[in-house]
């Protein structure tokens, strides 16, 4: 007896790993459903095939959803999330020369943020001063939590994310690569491609980032707004074999095996120990074999992870206010809002709480709070911005 046939893109990375462990653990099998992964390249690929409906359901990043939601820079789909893939789980990693150059500027604590955006300032204004290049940051997709991230960390310091230097585009498992290439001077990016530079004695991990932000929605399980509608049992046995699955990856008794099957070449395909680095939060900083160790690396499932904060929405939409990608309009606040699901959760797992969160569910490195009925007050806040339109 087959079950429900579903096609669903992810990309190589490690929040990827509650959607490979559920079909391959068998816990999507357990819920009727046979599902297919497709590994992709590229976000724009992800997206689109989703748009069209070539994929079910897609490994997402959460601001694409928003995006696709609102009709920014894309044709106009209403996405929905009613399962979060990832907390954190992102760093900012760099070329061993620019960490060199700003470990020789900073005054402060380097793992500080506002201690290593003043020093990458200082960094930026000596090249310039010299009339050498402007350094190159990659992410992974205009509309991500890399380029939002990247851009929070360095305007804290007073550099202007699209004056003083520059961010190009890449797909994840190029980023290690553009740096050994001597295309990119820094990237941002999920696991495991930061470990895989420094690996490789090429890089150093600057920042995780939950040193900018204490928790911070990475990726989410996507789905059409009507497909959601109109498969609800489905979307219901989604959510259950993901928080499985989720469960599954955050017990230490299992996250060898976990490591395992997600290293495979049809999965992430890279070495098993490197992924468990990821799981467990223990990473290798730089290339003289330095560790550091945070225990909100990466969540999968444990502070109530998996259930989407419409909060976190509200957020990624003032990033995309803030950087000009998008006009401050309720209206738009309430359907970013929408497009992650907590109902959906609720009815399919009975969980109706996460537990960890900072007071404002976001936390940013800086103090500032943050309050989805304060928009226009936050993002006056900020000297540099784009959005002068509506401030």
């Amino acid at each position: 007896m087959t079950g429900t046939p579903l096609r669903i893109g992810f990309i190589p990375l490690v929040d990827a790993s509650a959607l490979i462990v559920a079909v391959d653990k068998g816990f999507t099998a357990d819920e009727g459903l046979d599902v297919t992964l497709v590994r992709e390249v590229s976000w724009s690929n992800v997206r689109d095939k989703l748009n069209i409906g070539l994929f079910d359901a897609a490994h997402l990043l959460a601001p694409v959803a928003i995006a696709s939601s609102l009709g920014l820079a894309q044709v106009k789909v209403p996405i929905v999330a009613p399962f979060n893939l990832g907390i954190n789980g992102n760093a900012i990693t760099v070329t061993n020369a620019l960490h060199a150059a700003i470990m020789g500027e900073l005054d402060g604590d380097p793992s500080d943020p506002l201690a290593t955006a003043n020093a990458l300032a200082r960094v930026v204004a000596a090249r310039r001063r010299r009339g050498e290049d402007q350094l190159t940051f990659g992410m992974t997709f205009p509309f991500s939590t890399h380029n939002y991230q990247l851009r929070f960390w360095m305007a804290s310091g007073g550099v202007d994310p699209d004056e003083d230097v520059r961010l190009v585009v890449l797909p994840p498992p190029y980023m290690a690569e553009s740096i050994y290439n001597g295309h990119v001077d820094a990237f941002c990016v999920g696991a495991p491609w930061n470990s895989i530079a420094v690996d490789l004695g090429i890089a150093h991990i600057l920042h995780f980032v939950a040193d900018i932000l204490t928790r911070a929605a990475e990726k989410v399980l996507a789905v059409r707004e009507p497909w959601a509608r109109d498969n609800a049992e489905t979307v219901e046995k989604l959510v259950r074999a993901h928080q499985r699955a989720a469960d599954f990856i955050e017990s230490p008794d299992h996250r060898e095996e976990a490591s395992v099957i997600l290293s495979k070449p049809e999965r992430i395909g890279v070495d098993p120990e490197v992924i468990l680095r990821t799981l467990t939060g223990r990473l290798k900083v730089s290339p003289d074999g330095a560790y550091r160790e945070s225990s909100r690396y990466l969540l999968v499932g444990r502070e109530g992870a998996g259930r989407p904060d419409p909060v976190q929405a509200a957020w990624l939409y003032a990033q995309m206010v803030r950087w000009g990608q998008a006009p401050l309009k309720q209206e738009l606040l309430l359907t970013a809002q929408r497009v992650f699901r907590p109902d959906l959760y609720d009815a399919a797992t009975g969980h109706t709480t996460g537990v960890g969160f900072t007071g404002d569910h976001v936390g940013e490195f800086t103090g500032q709070p943050f309050d989805p009925a304060e928009l226009e007050r936050y993002l006056s806040a900020f000297s540099i911005r784009r959005d002068g339109n509506i401030l």
